[in-house]
């Protein structure tokens, strides 16, 4: 079976992305792939891989990334003009001011889709070059984990006889969403699978995972020179987490990894506690190097557990301090594979005991990374995903 999943970056990571690498947007598209999937940021190859390891042909597209996207496009004879490269050392609107500067190659792009029978309405510079990568692999089922950039008009392009179209969601769907070109839609939210259930599909919940060869492929562990870490984002949705992390940094020497330090008011004392970014292989190395990791889930995670950091934390053998949530138990023993808050005072009474004890938080860190090792794994959720392809599929 053929499996093609839809991916996307963001604009902080494109960035971060091209600048460590200078020249590399002048590569091939495996050369860029193969970097891409080296980052270990995000989903990278993790799902690929493991369906690859079950028996089936599987890639990833990083729909998003234009210098990416470009390269397939002339290596496989479409006419694309040249990318401007100077945009990569703006800070700002990286990808949206990318696409304006191609509006005038509309014309030249509209008919590249329309040569490959794909068109029925005007096509974006990504959308046109995602149709011939689709009509080339010609994959049995197709994974978008990305319905902020291919939408369900796109989707549709893409259907043909005994394709299963699958929508994994990770996030609230927002109002308005059209999933009805899909057979099912998995999602670790449960008001999402509900969603997907009232608007007339299939759905199901998968969890996110831990890539068990992300211990190889990073080498030994660095020194715990950390005391308290926090590798993520901060913005206007999430203010439950900026408040905690205020107070937990009046008392402790809390490290923040943040990608950018607009979602923070000018006068937050969280500023001064800002180490940088960390992407990927960076990210892992930090989780590493904590004796604490500190994690929070989003104000629109409601009361549920079920973000990438319980996995990554846990599976690079960290100790995780998260915040208790309804299901929690259910993924991890509390106590004993994590630690879990409830409470502003519950956090600081936490992190002040197991930066004392070592022993407790090391034989904490071994039990939950064995959890996630053995039931947390992209092995597990692609084996999972399969038999809801099987059940639902065409």
């Amino acid at each position: 079976m053929k499996i093609l999943i839809l991916n996307a970056d963001t604009d902080e990571f494109l960035r971060w992305f091209y600048r460590s690498a200078p020249g590399l947007e002048h590569a091939s598209y495996d050369t860029q792939l193969a970097a891409r999937h080296e980052t270990l940021y995000g989903f990278s190859d993790f799902y690929s891989r493991n369906f690859a390891a079950l028996g089936h042909e599987a890639r990833e597209i990083f729909t998003s990334n234009i210098w990416l996207q470009s390269a397939w496009a002339r290596e496989h004879g479409l006419a694309i003009p040249s990318l401007p490269t100077s945009i990569l050392r703006e800070d700002s609107h990286l990808v949206s001011r990318v696409k304006r500067a191609l509006r005038r190659y509309k014309s030249t792009l509209m008919p590249i889709g329309k040569s490959l029978g794909l068109v029925r309405t005007t096509p974006s510079f990504v959308k046109s070059i995602l149709l011939a990568q689709v009509e080339e692999m010609r994959p049995d089922v197709i994974i978008n984990q990305t319905t902020s950039v291919i939408d369900a008009d796109t989707m549709r392009l893409m259907k043909a006889n005994g394709r299963t179209l699958v929508v994994q969601q990770g996030v609230a769907l927002p109002n308005g969403a059209d999933v009805s070109p899909y057979d099912f839609g998995v999602s670790m939210l449960p008001w999402v699978v509900d969603r997907f259930r009232e608007q007339g599909i299939q759905g199901e919940q998968v969890h996110l995972a831990f890539e068990t060869s992300v211990l190889d492929r990073l080498g030994p562990a660095p020194a715990k020179d950390v005391e308290v870490s926090f590798v993520g984002n901060i913005a206007a949705s999430h203010g439950t987490r900026i408040r905690l992390l205020e107070q937990i940094a009046e008392r402790f020497p809390i490290a923040l990894w943040l990608p950018s330090l607009s979602g923070l008011p000018a006068d937050s004392p969280l500023r001064k506690y800002h180490r940088g970014q960390a992407w990927g292989r960076g990210m892992y190395d930090v989780l590493r190097r904590s004796k604490i990791v500190w994690n929070s889930h989003i104000d629109d995670a409601r009361d549920f557990a079920g973000n990438m950091r319980l996995f990554e934390a846990t599976g690079v053998g960290s100790f995780l301090m998260t915040d208790n949530k309804s299901n929690l138990g259910t993924l991890f023993r509390l106590g004993e594979d994590v630690a879990a808050y409830d409470s502003v005072d519950d956090c600081l009474r936490g992190i002040e005991h197991f930066l004392k004890n070592d022993g407790d938080r090391e034989e904490i860190a071994r039990r939950g990374q064995a959890t996630t090792l053995g039931q947390h794994s992209y092995r597990q959720r692609t084996e999972q995903i399969l038999g809801l392809v099987a059940k639902y599929g065409r």
